[in-house]
């Protein structure tokens, strides 16, 4: 259990791992804090502060951290690019001159605004970052929320993430904690596993089938790991691909029916107009059909993927746009590769290939991942913890592609059960 600080204590601020009495909330928090002025490196941008708690609004609940969850939007807010996101918000009117980032959580409510209703103090809740203004018009309307011009991912766009001793939430984006989990897993889940949860589920009639074979872009990380027991507790077959060999047995383990080293194959990067030269498209397309059969050598010769999970883009899409099945979907959420993707619009429209831009999660597709989690049909694939003082050091990991396959965590009100556990 986390250790609860003595009533007569608190007054301002109590220490990193642990609590004050249920529901009462201290003037003061720690947190670590991005400012501009220390813009860069993860390590120099992250900086221990103590701050006020702050105050929450009517739909807002105000939860304990136990854990945080690690992500690349944090070394994004880190370097302030591509997005200052502090300068953004003060154009907005909001007043903070700092960004405390995280967006994913694990905790405990310890206060609700008053047209709360979903939650109590003392729930024990995982957090989901996806927020929007209840009364704007579309929400209202009853439109999925994703698409809403008030649409927002909370810890990145918005402040008081989970990198600090409290996180501000809208209520909607408590949902219950899985119990078999410890914090620190319980934390590293969401974020990812949602977003692919509503690239496998969400866009009908495309969404994942029994039988449908998934090709999985970098099923050794954070969105892949998920995705791999997404497609497998639907009955698809997952194909991922990695970038060594010794990424080839955790992605079996974790029920991938086979895997592909891409770096075995040459024919990586965009496609230039050369290629509409007869001689450039017969050596592309010799080159892609090795990977096809790859492909093949899996799901047996002819099955195509009925989904492509995409998300490096730029290096990757004019493959993809190759091998999805006829009538399939190539669904991306992200461009770790460049966002300059190509593609031969002869597959997508003879084809009739659909390609799909597709944006973390809705309530209803967090609550369908957090399902599977409570089933036990999805882990969350912790691989390292780390201590709260080293919240820039995970994430200089994750810039450096250093850190390790899985998902990461870091411990805050749970520092007192397991701090530094790898």
């Amino acid at each position: 259990m986390p250790i609860l600080t003595p009533m007569s204590a608190i007054l301002e601020i109590v220490p990193v791992g642990q609590l004050p009495p249920l529901g009462v909330v201290p003037k003061k928090m720690h947190a670590q804090v991005i400012r501009p002025e220390r813009f860069g490196d993860p390590t120099q941008a992250f900086q221990p502060e103590q701050v006020d708690v702050p105050e929450i609004g009517p739909d807002e609940v105000l939860v304990a951290v136990m854990a945080a969850g690690v992500n690349y939007n944090n070394v994004w807010a880190a370097l302030g690019f591509p997005v200052d996101v502090i300068g953004a918000r003060n154009k907005k009117g909001e007043p903070e001159k700092f960004h405390i980032g995280g967006s994913d959580a694990s905790g405990i409510v310890y206060k609700i605004g008053q047209d709360v209703k979903n939650v109590k103090v003392s729930d024990e809740v995982v957090v989901h970052c996806g927020i929007w203004d209840r009364n704007d018009s579309w929400v209202k309307e009853g439109k999925d929320p994703m698409l809403a011009p008030s649409q927002l991912i909370w810890g990145y766009e918005t402040n008081w993430g989970s990198f600090a001793q409290f996180c501000k939430v809208q209520d909607h984006q408590c949902l219950p904690r899985p119990q078999h989990l410890t914090w620190e897993q319980s934390a590293a889940y969401m974020l990812v596993g949602a977003t692919a949860y509503r690239m496998l589920h969400h866009w009908k009639p495309n969404n994942i089938k029994p039988g449908d074979a998934v090709l999985i872009w970098g099923g050794a990380g954070g969105l892949g790991c998920m995705a791999i027991q997404i497609v497998k507790a639907a009955g698809g077959v997952p194909v991922a691909v990695v970038s060594a060999d010794d990424k080839i047995e955790f992605c079996k383990n974790l029920g991938a029916a086979g895997v592909i080293n891409r770096n075995k194959f040459k024919h990586w990067g965009p496609l230039t107009s050369d290629v509409n030269k007869t001689e450039v498209f017969v050596e592309w397309t010799k080159a892609a059909r090795e990977f096809g059969k790859a492909v093949w050598e899996i799901t047996g010769k002819g099955k195509n993927p009925a989904i492509v999970f995409e998300h490096p883009g730029e290096s990757t899409m004019p493959t993809s746009a190759f091998v999805c099945d006829t009538g399939g979907m190539i669904v991306i959420c992200a461009g770790t590769t460049g966002f300059n993707a190509t593609v031969d619009l002869r597959y997508l429209w003879m084809r009739q290939k659909r390609l799909q831009g597709s944006h973390f999660a809705n309530d209803d597709n967090c609550r369908g991942l957090n399902d599977l989690v409570i089933e036990k049909k999805v882990d969350p694939v912790l691989s390292r913890t780390f201590r709260f003082e080293e919240t820039g050091k995970c994430h200089q990991l994750m810039k450096e592609n250093k850190h390790p396959p899985g998902n990461m965590s870091i411990l805050v009100g749970a520092a007192s059960e397991g701090a530094g556990k790898k």
